[in-house]
Protein backbone atom coordinates (compact mmCIF):
# COMPACT_ATOMS: atom_id res chain seq x y z
CA UNK A 1 0.00 0.00 0.00
CA UNK A 2 1.30 3.36 -1.15
CA UNK A 3 1.51 6.56 1.24
CA UNK A 4 -1.98 8.00 -0.87
CA UNK A 5 -3.84 4.50 -0.47
CA UNK A 6 -3.68 4.90 3.31
CA UNK A 7 -4.28 8.39 3.31
CA UNK A 8 -7.60 7.47 1.67
CA UNK A 9 -8.04 4.57 3.91
CA UNK A 10 -7.18 6.73 7.31
CA UNK A 11 -9.20 9.49 6.39
CA UNK A 12 -12.23 7.64 4.77
CA UNK A 13 -12.91 4.56 5.89
CA UNK A 14 -15.61 3.27 8.65
CA UNK A 15 -13.92 4.68 11.75
CA UNK A 16 -15.30 1.07 14.12
CA UNK A 17 -13.76 -1.00 11.66
CA UNK A 18 -10.72 0.38 10.54
CA UNK A 19 -9.54 1.48 14.44
CA UNK A 20 -10.25 -2.60 14.91
CA UNK A 21 -8.15 -3.74 12.12
CA UNK A 22 -5.38 -1.66 13.11
CA UNK A 23 -6.02 -2.40 16.83
CA UNK A 24 -5.92 -6.13 16.35
CA UNK A 25 -2.30 -6.56 15.61
CA UNK A 26 -1.13 -3.78 18.29
CA UNK A 27 -3.43 -6.01 21.21
CA UNK A 28 -1.37 -8.86 19.62
CA UNK A 29 2.22 -7.28 20.11
CA UNK A 30 0.59 -5.86 23.60
CA UNK A 31 -0.46 -9.46 25.16
CA UNK A 32 2.57 -11.11 23.81
CA UNK A 33 4.63 -8.99 25.65
CA UNK A 34 3.04 -9.11 28.45
CA UNK A 35 3.03 -13.10 28.47
CA UNK A 36 6.92 -12.77 27.92
CA UNK A 37 7.30 -9.69 30.95
CA UNK A 38 5.15 -12.59 32.92
CA UNK A 39 6.91 -15.59 31.79
CA UNK A 40 10.34 -14.20 33.45
CA UNK A 41 7.92 -13.66 36.60
CA UNK A 42 6.76 -17.32 36.27
CA UNK A 43 9.69 -18.77 35.92
CA UNK A 44 12.26 -16.96 38.00
CA UNK A 45 9.46 -17.54 41.13
CA UNK A 46 10.46 -21.02 41.04
CA UNK A 47 13.96 -20.03 41.74
CA UNK A 48 13.05 -18.41 45.44
CA UNK A 49 10.69 -15.21 46.38
CA UNK A 50 13.70 -13.18 46.28
CA UNK A 51 14.70 -13.69 42.86
CA UNK A 52 10.94 -12.61 41.87
CA UNK A 53 11.55 -9.88 44.12
CA UNK A 54 14.72 -8.90 41.97
CA UNK A 55 12.49 -9.26 38.51
CA UNK A 56 10.26 -6.57 40.16
CA UNK A 57 13.46 -4.41 41.17
CA UNK A 58 14.70 -4.57 37.21
CA UNK A 59 11.39 -3.89 36.09
CA UNK A 60 11.61 0.18 37.28
CA UNK A 61 14.85 -0.07 35.25
CA UNK A 62 13.37 -1.53 32.07
CA UNK A 63 10.96 1.28 32.61
CA UNK A 64 13.38 3.69 32.55
CA UNK A 65 14.45 2.53 29.35
CA UNK A 66 10.88 2.10 27.75
CA UNK A 67 10.38 5.80 28.84
CA UNK A 68 13.43 6.82 26.53
CA UNK A 69 12.13 4.29 24.12
CA UNK A 70 8.73 6.04 24.16
CA UNK A 71 9.81 9.40 23.97
CA UNK A 72 11.57 9.12 20.84
CA UNK A 73 9.19 6.57 19.49
CA UNK A 74 5.94 8.39 20.32
CA UNK A 75 7.49 11.60 19.69
CA UNK A 76 8.64 11.02 16.37
CA UNK A 77 5.64 8.97 15.58
CA UNK A 78 2.92 11.80 15.96
CA UNK A 79 5.00 13.84 13.51
CA UNK A 80 5.28 11.09 11.12
CA UNK A 81 1.13 10.37 11.41
CA UNK A 82 0.48 14.16 11.45
CA UNK A 83 2.93 14.90 8.16
CA UNK A 84 1.33 12.06 6.32
CA UNK A 85 -2.15 13.52 6.95
CA UNK A 86 -0.47 16.67 5.61
CA UNK A 87 1.02 15.10 2.82
CA UNK A 88 4.73 16.17 3.48
CA UNK A 89 6.09 13.20 3.29
CA UNK A 90 9.88 14.29 3.08
CA UNK A 91 9.60 15.33 6.41
CA UNK A 92 8.05 12.64 7.92
CA UNK A 93 11.37 10.39 6.59
CA UNK A 94 13.71 12.95 8.17
CA UNK A 95 11.64 12.34 10.95
CA UNK A 96 11.84 8.58 10.87
CA UNK A 97 15.53 8.74 10.58
CA UNK A 98 15.81 11.14 13.33
CA UNK A 99 13.92 9.43 16.12
CA UNK A 100 15.87 5.83 15.08
CA UNK A 101 19.47 7.11 15.62
CA UNK A 102 18.89 9.70 18.71
CA UNK A 103 17.37 6.37 20.34
CA UNK A 104 20.37 4.42 19.13
CA UNK A 105 22.36 6.68 20.51
CA UNK A 106 20.68 7.34 23.96
CA UNK A 107 20.36 3.77 24.81
CA UNK A 108 24.00 3.33 24.45
CA UNK A 109 25.10 6.05 26.70
CA UNK A 110 22.02 4.50 29.11
CA UNK A 111 23.45 1.41 29.40
CA UNK A 112 26.77 1.85 29.56
CA UNK A 113 26.32 4.09 32.43
CA UNK A 114 23.85 1.72 33.73
CA UNK A 115 27.01 -1.08 33.89
CA UNK A 116 29.37 1.19 35.63
CA UNK A 117 27.40 2.00 38.59
CA UNK A 118 25.32 -1.36 38.19
CA UNK A 119 25.86 -2.30 42.44
CA UNK A 120 24.43 1.37 43.32
CA UNK A 121 21.73 1.33 40.68
CA UNK A 122 20.40 -1.90 42.12
CA UNK A 123 20.31 -0.44 45.91
CA UNK A 124 18.37 2.57 44.38
CA UNK A 125 15.94 0.86 42.32
CA UNK A 126 15.01 -0.32 45.56
CA UNK A 127 16.92 -3.83 46.27
CA UNK A 128 17.48 -5.08 49.99
CA UNK A 129 20.77 -7.10 50.71
CA UNK A 130 19.20 -10.38 49.73
CA UNK A 131 17.83 -9.33 46.59
CA UNK A 132 20.59 -7.60 45.54
CA UNK A 133 22.70 -10.34 44.22
CA UNK A 134 19.82 -11.67 41.76
CA UNK A 135 19.34 -8.26 40.57
CA UNK A 136 22.53 -6.73 39.56
CA UNK A 137 22.85 -10.80 37.80
CA UNK A 138 19.83 -10.44 35.90
CA UNK A 139 20.48 -6.41 35.53
CA UNK A 140 23.93 -6.43 33.90
CA UNK A 141 22.15 -8.20 30.49
CA UNK A 142 19.91 -6.01 30.46
CA UNK A 143 21.75 -3.24 29.74
CA UNK A 144 23.76 -4.75 27.12
CA UNK A 145 20.77 -5.13 25.67
CA UNK A 146 19.27 -1.33 26.28
CA UNK A 147 20.63 0.55 22.61
CA UNK A 148 18.42 -2.31 20.61
CA UNK A 149 15.29 -2.43 23.14
CA UNK A 150 15.34 1.38 23.24
CA UNK A 151 15.41 1.36 19.02
CA UNK A 152 13.17 -1.73 18.92
CA UNK A 153 10.17 0.82 20.63
CA UNK A 154 11.23 3.29 18.34
CA UNK A 155 10.85 1.33 15.12
CA UNK A 156 7.12 -0.16 16.86
CA UNK A 157 5.71 3.08 16.98
CA UNK A 158 6.83 4.39 13.98
CA UNK A 159 5.17 1.49 11.86
CA UNK A 160 2.09 1.99 13.71
CA UNK A 161 1.54 5.43 13.49
CA UNK A 162 1.88 5.15 9.60
CA UNK A 163 -0.82 2.08 9.92
CA UNK A 164 1.67 -0.57 9.68
CA UNK A 165 0.65 -2.13 12.67
CA UNK A 166 1.16 -6.04 11.25
CA UNK A 167 4.82 -5.40 10.87
CA UNK A 168 4.76 -3.58 14.24
CA UNK A 169 3.45 -6.97 15.70
CA UNK A 170 6.09 -9.32 13.80
CA UNK A 171 8.86 -7.56 15.02
CA UNK A 172 8.04 -7.46 18.77
CA UNK A 173 5.63 -10.16 18.70
CA UNK A 174 7.99 -12.86 17.07
CA UNK A 175 10.86 -11.85 19.83
CA UNK A 176 8.47 -11.88 22.60
CA UNK A 177 7.53 -15.75 21.63
CA UNK A 178 11.40 -16.49 21.31
CA UNK A 179 12.21 -15.30 24.97
CA UNK A 180 8.93 -17.36 26.44
CA UNK A 181 10.67 -20.15 24.84
CA UNK A 182 14.42 -19.16 25.79
CA UNK A 183 13.27 -18.87 29.29
CA UNK A 184 12.93 -22.27 30.39
CA UNK A 185 15.68 -23.56 28.27
CA UNK A 186 18.41 -21.29 29.90
CA UNK A 187 16.97 -20.90 33.24
CA UNK A 188 16.84 -24.72 34.45
CA UNK A 189 18.01 -26.99 31.32
CA UNK A 190 21.57 -24.87 31.40
CA UNK A 191 21.16 -23.86 35.07
CA UNK A 192 21.87 -20.02 34.08
CA UNK A 193 19.51 -19.08 37.05
CA UNK A 194 18.14 -15.15 36.75
CA UNK A 195 21.13 -14.66 34.33
CA UNK A 196 19.47 -16.91 31.51
CA UNK A 197 16.04 -14.87 32.54
CA UNK A 198 18.02 -11.73 31.23
CA UNK A 199 19.71 -13.70 28.53
CA UNK A 200 16.44 -14.50 27.11
CA UNK A 201 15.22 -11.03 27.24
CA UNK A 202 18.12 -9.30 25.62
CA UNK A 203 18.22 -11.84 22.63
CA UNK A 204 14.37 -12.03 22.14
CA UNK A 205 14.46 -7.95 22.16
CA UNK A 206 17.69 -8.64 19.66
CA UNK A 207 15.56 -10.37 17.43
CA UNK A 208 12.65 -7.95 17.30
CA UNK A 209 15.16 -5.23 16.32
CA UNK A 210 16.01 -6.82 13.39
CA UNK A 211 12.60 -8.30 12.32
CA UNK A 212 11.12 -4.18 12.78
CA UNK A 213 14.30 -2.81 10.58
CA UNK A 214 13.29 -4.66 8.00
CA UNK A 215 9.65 -3.88 8.59
CA UNK A 216 10.61 -0.34 7.60
CA UNK A 217 11.86 -1.65 4.40
CA UNK A 218 8.30 -3.33 3.39
CA UNK A 219 4.41 -1.88 2.67
CA UNK A 220 5.31 1.70 1.49
CA UNK A 221 7.03 2.20 4.60
CA UNK A 222 9.17 5.35 5.62
CA UNK A 223 12.64 3.51 5.45
CA UNK A 224 15.48 4.63 8.00
CA UNK A 225 18.26 5.82 6.52
CA UNK A 226 21.22 7.70 8.03
CA UNK A 227 21.82 10.12 5.23
CA UNK A 228 18.24 11.16 6.51
CA UNK A 229 19.09 11.94 10.11
CA UNK A 230 18.45 15.90 10.66
CA UNK A 231 19.79 16.14 14.06
CA UNK A 232 17.90 20.32 14.03
CA UNK A 233 16.11 21.88 16.76
CA UNK A 234 12.79 21.68 14.52
CA UNK A 235 12.82 17.69 14.85
CA UNK A 236 13.94 17.45 18.82
CA UNK A 237 11.39 20.28 19.16
CA UNK A 238 8.60 18.29 17.87
CA UNK A 239 9.88 14.90 18.93
CA UNK A 240 10.14 16.56 22.67
CA UNK A 241 6.58 17.94 21.94
CA UNK A 242 5.07 14.66 20.89
CA UNK A 243 7.35 12.33 23.68
CA UNK A 244 7.13 13.98 26.65
CA UNK A 245 4.23 12.74 27.75
CA UNK A 246 5.60 9.05 26.97
CA UNK A 247 8.56 10.38 29.33
CA UNK A 248 6.28 11.66 31.96
CA UNK A 249 3.92 8.25 31.73
CA UNK A 250 7.04 5.96 31.79
CA UNK A 251 9.35 7.70 33.41
CA UNK A 252 7.53 8.41 36.62
CA UNK A 253 6.25 5.07 36.17
CA UNK A 254 9.52 4.17 37.16
CA UNK A 255 10.18 6.36 39.92
CA UNK A 256 6.66 5.08 41.36
CA UNK A 257 7.95 1.33 40.93
CA UNK A 258 11.20 2.22 42.95
CA UNK A 259 8.60 4.07 45.94
CA UNK A 260 6.69 0.72 45.62
CA UNK A 261 9.80 -1.56 46.07
CA UNK A 262 11.12 0.48 49.19
CA UNK A 263 7.65 0.68 50.67
CA UNK A 264 7.33 -2.74 50.14
CA UNK A 265 10.56 -3.66 51.25
CA UNK A 266 9.54 -2.86 54.87
CA UNK A 267 7.32 -5.87 55.07
CA UNK A 268 10.05 -8.05 53.60
CA UNK A 269 11.01 -10.06 50.20
CA UNK A 270 7.40 -11.14 49.86
CA UNK A 271 5.63 -8.02 50.07
CA UNK A 272 7.96 -6.88 47.40
CA UNK A 273 7.56 -9.62 45.06
CA UNK A 274 3.58 -10.12 45.68
CA UNK A 275 3.28 -6.09 44.53
CA UNK A 276 5.76 -7.15 41.48
CA UNK A 277 3.42 -10.00 40.65
CA UNK A 278 0.24 -8.11 41.31
CA UNK A 279 2.46 -4.94 39.02
CA UNK A 280 2.73 -7.34 36.20
CA UNK A 281 -1.33 -9.04 36.32
CA UNK A 282 -2.73 -5.51 36.18
CA UNK A 283 -0.01 -4.30 33.12
CA UNK A 284 -1.55 -7.80 31.19
CA UNK A 285 -5.25 -6.95 30.68
CA UNK A 286 -4.21 -3.29 30.69
CA UNK A 287 -2.12 -3.78 27.63
CA UNK A 288 -5.45 -4.15 25.49
CA UNK A 289 -6.38 -1.31 26.20
CA UNK A 290 -3.44 0.07 25.43
CA UNK A 291 -2.66 -2.11 22.40
CA UNK A 292 -6.30 -0.65 20.81
CA UNK A 293 -5.59 2.62 22.01
CA UNK A 294 -2.50 2.51 19.53
CA UNK A 295 -4.62 1.39 17.10
CA UNK A 296 -6.46 4.66 17.66
CA UNK A 297 -3.71 6.80 17.33
CA UNK A 298 -2.91 6.96 13.92
CA UNK A 299 -6.61 7.26 13.27
CA UNK A 300 -6.23 10.37 15.50
CA UNK A 301 -3.24 11.45 13.91
CA UNK A 302 -3.82 11.44 10.07
CA UNK A 303 -7.54 13.09 10.83
CA UNK A 304 -6.22 15.54 12.67
CA UNK A 305 -3.65 16.31 10.24
CA UNK A 306 -6.43 16.47 7.83
CA UNK A 307 -8.51 18.69 9.94
CA UNK A 308 -11.11 15.93 10.26
CA UNK A 309 -11.78 16.72 13.82
CA UNK A 310 -15.15 14.86 13.56
CA UNK A 311 -13.97 11.54 12.95
CA UNK A 312 -11.07 12.17 16.09
CA UNK A 313 -13.78 12.88 18.13
CA UNK A 314 -15.98 9.89 16.91
CA UNK A 315 -12.77 7.21 16.78
CA UNK A 316 -12.37 8.85 20.30
CA UNK A 317 -15.72 7.82 21.89
CA UNK A 318 -15.77 4.43 20.40
CA UNK A 319 -12.83 3.59 21.75
CA UNK A 320 -13.56 4.73 24.94
CA UNK A 321 -17.03 2.60 25.25
CA UNK A 322 -15.46 -0.44 24.06
CA UNK A 323 -12.16 0.07 26.27
CA UNK A 324 -14.68 0.47 29.49
CA UNK A 325 -17.12 -2.38 28.00
CA UNK A 326 -13.95 -4.92 28.28
CA UNK A 327 -12.02 -3.80 31.46
CA UNK A 328 -15.58 -4.21 33.58
CA UNK A 329 -14.95 -7.97 32.80
CA UNK A 330 -11.75 -8.20 32.94
CA UNK A 331 -12.02 -6.04 36.71
CA UNK A 332 -14.80 -8.72 37.62
CA UNK A 333 -12.97 -11.69 36.81
CA UNK A 334 -9.91 -10.54 38.29
CA UNK A 335 -11.10 -9.55 41.78
CA UNK A 336 -13.04 -13.08 41.70
CA UNK A 337 -9.63 -15.16 41.10
CA UNK A 338 -7.30 -12.68 42.72
CA UNK A 339 -5.81 -15.33 45.13
CA UNK A 340 -5.36 -17.93 42.21
CA UNK A 341 -4.12 -15.61 39.93
CA UNK A 342 -1.16 -14.47 42.40
CA UNK A 343 -0.62 -18.25 43.25
CA UNK A 344 -0.18 -18.99 39.53
CA UNK A 345 3.40 -17.26 39.88
CA UNK A 346 4.34 -17.91 43.53
CA UNK A 347 2.90 -21.05 45.05
CA UNK A 348 3.29 -21.85 48.11
CA UNK A 349 4.25 -18.40 49.61
CA UNK A 350 1.15 -17.61 52.19
CA UNK A 351 2.41 -14.04 52.45
CA UNK A 352 3.01 -13.53 48.53
CA UNK A 353 -0.33 -15.06 48.13
CA UNK A 354 -2.29 -12.92 50.84
CA UNK A 355 -0.72 -9.44 50.34
CA UNK A 356 -0.77 -9.86 46.82
CA UNK A 357 -4.73 -11.39 46.49
CA UNK A 358 -5.71 -8.05 48.55
CA UNK A 359 -3.68 -5.73 46.67
CA UNK A 360 -4.98 -7.22 43.16
CA UNK A 361 -8.81 -6.75 44.27
CA UNK A 362 -8.19 -3.04 45.34
CA UNK A 363 -6.96 -2.43 41.76
CA UNK A 364 -9.69 -4.40 40.26
CA UNK A 365 -12.23 -1.93 41.93
CA UNK A 366 -11.32 0.90 39.69
CA UNK A 367 -9.69 -1.18 36.92
CA UNK A 368 -12.67 0.56 34.24
CA UNK A 369 -11.52 4.07 35.10
CA UNK A 370 -8.43 3.10 32.73
CA UNK A 371 -10.22 3.08 29.40
CA UNK A 372 -11.00 7.16 29.62
CA UNK A 373 -7.30 7.84 31.16
CA UNK A 374 -5.64 5.77 28.59
CA UNK A 375 -7.45 7.22 25.65
CA UNK A 376 -7.77 10.87 27.04
CA UNK A 377 -3.88 10.74 27.23
CA UNK A 378 -3.25 8.67 23.69
CA UNK A 379 -5.75 11.38 21.97
CA UNK A 380 -4.05 14.58 23.43
CA UNK A 381 -0.62 13.65 23.04
CA UNK A 382 -1.27 12.41 19.40
CA UNK A 383 -3.06 15.56 18.28
CA UNK A 384 -0.36 17.66 20.14
CA UNK A 385 -1.40 18.88 23.57
CA UNK A 386 1.59 18.19 25.06
CA UNK A 387 1.21 20.21 28.46
CA UNK A 388 -2.24 18.54 28.98
CA UNK A 389 -0.86 15.18 27.86
CA UNK A 390 2.24 15.29 30.00
CA UNK A 391 0.00 16.62 33.31
CA UNK A 392 -2.33 13.24 32.76
CA UNK A 393 0.80 11.21 31.52
CA UNK A 394 2.50 11.99 35.07
CA UNK A 395 -0.44 11.97 37.21
CA UNK A 396 -1.50 8.13 37.28
CA UNK A 397 2.29 6.81 37.91
CA UNK A 398 3.37 9.90 39.72
CA UNK A 399 1.96 13.46 40.79
CA UNK A 400 -1.06 10.79 42.68
CA UNK A 401 0.92 7.12 43.13
CA UNK A 402 3.86 8.37 44.86
CA UNK A 403 1.90 10.85 47.20
CA UNK A 404 -0.05 7.47 47.60
CA UNK A 405 2.43 5.45 48.54
CA UNK A 406 4.31 7.85 50.77
CA UNK A 407 1.38 8.41 52.91
CA UNK A 408 -1.59 5.86 52.84
CA UNK A 409 1.23 2.78 54.58
CA UNK A 410 1.75 5.19 57.28
CA UNK A 411 -1.86 5.92 57.91
CA UNK A 412 -3.04 2.25 56.83
CA UNK A 413 -0.02 0.55 57.31
CA UNK A 414 0.18 -2.66 54.70
CA UNK A 415 -2.87 -1.98 53.61
CA UNK A 416 -2.07 1.81 52.43
CA UNK A 417 0.06 0.41 50.31
CA UNK A 418 -2.05 -2.10 48.87
CA UNK A 419 -4.78 0.34 48.00
CA UNK A 420 -2.13 2.93 46.54
CA UNK A 421 -2.79 2.56 43.10
CA UNK A 422 -6.18 2.24 43.44
CA UNK A 423 -6.61 5.43 44.97
CA UNK A 424 -4.13 7.29 42.41
CA UNK A 425 -6.38 5.67 39.80
CA UNK A 426 -9.80 7.29 41.12
CA UNK A 427 -7.91 11.08 41.50
CA UNK A 428 -6.44 10.95 38.10
CA UNK A 429 -9.56 10.05 36.39
CA UNK A 430 -11.40 12.81 38.16
CA UNK A 431 -8.39 15.23 37.42
CA UNK A 432 -8.61 13.60 33.95
CA UNK A 433 -12.24 15.03 32.92
CA UNK A 434 -11.94 18.80 32.40
CA UNK A 435 -9.05 18.19 30.44
CA UNK A 436 -10.65 15.89 27.84
CA UNK A 437 -13.72 18.56 28.34
CA UNK A 438 -10.96 21.41 26.53
CA UNK A 439 -9.70 19.54 23.46
CA UNK A 440 -13.22 18.58 22.68
CA UNK A 441 -14.10 21.90 22.76
CA UNK A 442 -11.11 23.18 20.95
CA UNK A 443 -12.25 20.61 18.19
CA UNK A 444 -15.97 21.56 17.90
CA UNK A 445 -14.37 25.47 17.45
CA UNK A 446 -12.00 24.43 15.01
CA UNK A 447 -14.51 22.24 12.94
CA UNK A 448 -16.91 25.65 13.46
CA UNK A 449 -14.33 27.96 12.26
CA UNK A 450 -13.39 25.79 8.96
CA UNK A 451 -17.66 25.38 8.15
CA UNK A 452 -17.69 29.61 8.28
CA UNK A 453 -14.38 30.11 6.32
CA UNK A 454 -15.37 27.36 3.47
CA UNK A 455 -12.05 25.47 4.06
CA UNK A 456 -14.17 22.14 6.14
CA UNK A 457 -12.26 19.04 4.07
Amino acid sequence: MNQHNKFKMMTEAPIPGLICRLAVPTIISMLVTALYNMADTYFVGRISTSASAAVGVVYALMAIIQACGFFFGHGSGNYISRALGSQEDEKAARMASTGFFSALITGAALGLAGLIFIRPLARLLGSTETILPYAVDYMRFILLGTPFMMASLVLNNQLRFQGSAIYAMVGIASGAVLNIGLDPILIFGLNMGISGAAIATVTSQLVGFVLLLVGTSKGGNLRVRLKNFTPKAEYFKAILNGGLPSLCRQGLGSVGTIFLNHGAGIYGDAAVAAMSIVTRIVMFANSCVIGFGQGFQPVCGFNYGARRYDRVKAAFWFCVKTATAFLCVAALIGFIFAPGLVAFFRKGDADVLAIGGAALRAQCVTFPLSAWIVMCNMEMQTIGKSVRASFLAMARQGLFFVPAVLILPRILGLFGLQISQAVADAVTFLASIPLQISVLREMDAAMKREQATGNAP
